[in-house]
């Protein structure tokens, strides 16, 4: 038996050395696509127009680089011809002739090659090939935003970052929409990306910053450009407008201190005009000589008028003395 294997393997060994010079068909190769880490399909879409068993045929895929990732032979799995790469990681569907490669990694994209050949007594006949490619996706994780904390309230500039993780291949670019009631603006900005060594995925953001009007209210939503005409939105980030802000409240003590202030200032001003009507009210040093002045000339001249009409009057009295002395002496003359 162990003869048997060894001569089935040359067999398969000289096959592959064969078919790697003979040219495929003119058709062209089919595309496939697969997930990350789900499973994808190589067909073969063997026609089978002899009606042909298994049992007759010899099937293998082999990958850009060579490699064997399935063998049938005659009906058995062949494995000891298989890549360690891809053991255990393969089915074959013998009812529509296609090869699942599961648990797919970004490194399975590429090339693919089925062979069929018919084995007969007098050796191999290839009579059916075909090649297809396989296009290894991841989906990005739906863009998220975060906003950065800080002080922008008296500006109205809101600084953001959005970021979208485990993609393959590399998107297009990332950008931001501003939406208001009236009107949506965009803001590009430079995607960062970075790459892991191992799954190569891709994991991208962008940090944006831009006004926005406080006196309306707001949506920002990310946008992810995996190809044209294909994007990932991410969740809206709503923004209420601002209300207008109170004034603070003013601390007890400051009131206090301010009353006090305003008590005082209404106490001094009161001194002040109680002092200034009394000044109004009692002449000043000046205008008390002035009146003295005034009254001093006044009280002579009433001194002299007074001394003035004495002597008049004693005059008068002495007139009317001499004047009865002398009636009196004329009429004792008379009676004389």
């Amino acid at each position: 038996s162990s003869t048997m294997g060894l001569r089935n393997t040359l067999i398969v060994m000289a096959l592959l050395l064969s078919v790697s010079t003979i040219p495929f068909s003119g058709a062209a190769s089919l595309k496939s696509h697969a997930f990350f880490n789900e499973t994808g399909e190589l067909p073969c879409h063997f026609p089978n127009t002899q009606n042909l068993s298994l049992d007759e045929l010899v099937i293998f895929w082999q990958d850009q680089n060579k490699l064997v990732l399935y063998e049938l032979f005659k009906g058995q799995e062949k494995p000891n011809n298989v890549h360690p790469k891809y053991i255990g990681r393969t089915s074959f569907d013998q009812d529509s002739w296609t090869l699942r490669l599961h648990n797919v990694q970004i490194k399975d994209t590429g090339s693919y090659q089925c062979f069929i050949h018919h084995k007969r007594s007098q050796g191999l006949i290839s009579i059916h090939q075909m090649s297809s490619d396989l296009i290894v996706l991841a989906n990005f994780s739906q863009p998220e935003i975060s906003l950065i904390a800080n002080q922008t309230e008296k500006s109205n500039i809101i600084n953001l970052t959005c970021s979208s993780m485990q993609g393959y291949p590399e998107p297009q670019g990332m950008y931001v929409n501003l939406t208001t009631k009236n009107s949506t603006i965009t803001y590009d900005a430079v995607m960062k990306k970075s790459q892991n060594n191992i799954t190569e995925l891709y994991n991208v953001s962008i940090s944006v910053s831009f006004p926005i009007p406080p006196e309306t209210n707001v949506s920002i939503i990310c946008v992810l450009q995996l190809e044209p005409g294909k994007i990932i939105l991410s969740l809206p980030c709503n923004i209420d407008a601002k209300s207008p802000v109170p004034s603070p409240p003013v601390p007890d003590h400051i009131l206090w201190i301010a009353a006090v202030l305003v008590t005082v200032v209404i106490v001094c001003g009161m001194v002040f005009l109680t002092l200034k009507k009394r000044k109004k009210q009692q002449p000043g040093p000046s205008n008390e000589c002035e009146i003295i002045k005034v009254e001093g000339k006044e009280s002579e001249q009433t001194e002299k008028r007074v001394e003035l009409q004495e002597p008049d009057r004693s005059d008068e009295v002495q007139c009317d003395v001499n004047i009865s002395k002398t009636a009196s002496g004329n009429k004792s003359a008379t009676d004389f």
